[in-house]
């Protein structure tokens, strides 16, 4: 069964911490010093904060797949929604490791479709693996098919992910 994700920039992580254990009474499953998460069963949500020094709102938007072929099958209906997909194998990103689809709704928000393989010790992946700091690297857009095949890029297209 997917998951809906939702990921903030928030302007104060402690504040916004606190506020959110509140309203969903339960701590963060993920807790570090920018950036926490909370993957709670009702409602099904993987709700993520960061500060990260981006603007504070909505980052994105979200389904967490929890197999690769559920993947696939969402990369297969957002494919058929008519926006660019972008596949992103391997990213670092949100201290997991996950196989991400990316695109863009009619009005420009982003939504993030993924499946997360395993821990990171990092927020992103090195900036070394990028090139410059700050850098993203945005795969090339391919059809959805590509995903398993794509080039492990280490960053989020755009600018933040998970």
């Amino acid at each position: 069964m997917n998951r809906f994700h939702v990921h903030l920039n928030v302007a104060d992580l402690a504040s916004s911490i606190r506020f959110y254990t509140a309203l969903f009474a339960a701590e963060p499953a993920v807790r570090k010093d920018d950036y926490a998460k909370w993957m709670l069963d009702d409602p099904r949500v993987n709700f993520a904060i960061s500060q990260t020094g981006r603007n504070p709102g909505v980052d994105h938007l979200g389904i967490q797949a929890e197999s690769g072929d559920e993947l696939a099958e969402l990369g297969h209906r957002l494919d058929a929604a008519g926006g660019t997909v972008m596949p992103e194998a391997g990213a670092v990103c949100c201290y997991a490791q996950s196989d991400k689809l990316w695109t863009e709704d009619p009005q420009g928000t982003r939504w993030e479709t993924f499946h997360t393989v395993g821990a990171a010790t990092s927020y992103y992946a090195s900036q070394a693996m990028c090139g410059t700091e700050g850098a993203t690297c945005a795969p090339a857009a391919s059809p959805v098919e590509a995903v398993a095949a794509a080039p492990r890029s280490g960053c989020a297209p755009g600018s933040a992910c998970c």
